[in-house]
């Protein structure tokens, strides 16, 4: 098995919005951000990886399974984390184990109690009374007690503290470390997947805009910035997200065009939120 999720021209329409025969697989023993702006897909995405709602077309599998055909097998291997709970409130974090061990046949209580040790949760207190930050700890150590070989992760850094969130992705770094388990973690935090992702798949309007390592993804871009004498009409046609005013221009280009440009025109390494900016404007004048 070399794919913990494999899809190929995954179709789903709505009245309003459609996911337009998408294709992207996550290695096994890896962690793929899934970025893009509100409304591109992450979440349909991610709710079609788990049966929630019905495919139009196209094949999902995870470990090689069908996610629809074998979904109770696949289920027990497979964890989700929402940037929301979904525990009762007036449940107390020691009740949590016990009342979700009996959805999972390899629910380990050894694991949740080093967990919640490991997390410092207080165990007495009710779900309710838990800071964000122990909220989304609460739900990790849920997902990691039944061993789960795939995480889902849905913005679960959003509205934390800088360091609560470094602790939660130096906990899906260590989970990961074995090689047999992944992860694919869609934020709009970019720079939390520029720390720990080692793969990046970008979705934009339902489309596919790029995915492969992220590396490879910044290297195979640069930011462009110069004075409008150096924009010609060739440049013009080859930057994505263009923008331009009085003081010059400044957009992404593929580093295969840089030999091209004059020497008075400043290339940087973007960052993955310079891409998806760019990538948003595609189409669109600034001026």
């Amino acid at each position: 098995m070399n794919n913990a999720i494999e899809i190929q021209n995954l179709y789903k329409r709505f009245k309003d919005f459609s996911l337009n025969n998408i294709s992207f697989s996550l290695p096994m023993g890896y962690i793929m951000g899934f970025v893009g702006q509100n409304g591109a897909g992450k979440t349909t995405t991610i709710r079609l990886i788990l049966n929630m709602i019905d495919r139009d077309g196209g094949e999902i599998r995870i470990f090689d399974l069908d996610n629809v055909q074998d979904e109770k097998k696949i289920k027990q291997d497979v964890a989700v984390v929402f940037d929301d709970i979904y525990f009762v409130d007036s449940w107390k974090v020691r009740e949590v184990g016990k009342i979700v061990k009996g959805f999972y046949s390899n629910w380990s209580n050894e694991l949740f109690d080093h967990y919640i040790g490991s997390f410092s949760l207080p165990i007495n207190k009710k779900v309710k009374e838990l800071s964000r930050g122990m909220k989304m700890k609460l739900m990790l150590a849920v997902a990691m007690s039944h061993e789960a070989k795939l995480l889902l992760l849905d913005e679960p850094t959003s509205g934390l503290d800088p360091v609560a969130r470094d602790e939660l992705l130096e906990v899906l770094s260590k989970y990961i470390a074995d090689g047999d388990k992944s992860i694919l973690f869609s934020t709009h935090i970019t720079s939390d997947l520029e720390k720990i992702a080692d793969y990046i798949t970008l979705i934009d309007h339902g489309n596919i805009f790029y995915s492969g390592a992220k590396d490879d993804l910044l290297e195979y871009f640069c930011i462009v910035r110069g004075g409008l004498n150096d924009l010609t009409d060739s440049l013009k046609n080859k930057i994505i997200g263009l923008t331009t005013n009085i003081a010059g221009f400044s957009g992404l280009l593929p580093t295969s065009e840089i030999g091209h440009l004059t020497p008075e025109v400043v290339t940087e390494t973007p960052s993955i939120d310079e891409i998806l900016v760019a990538m948003s404007k595609r189409g669109k004048k600034h001026e």
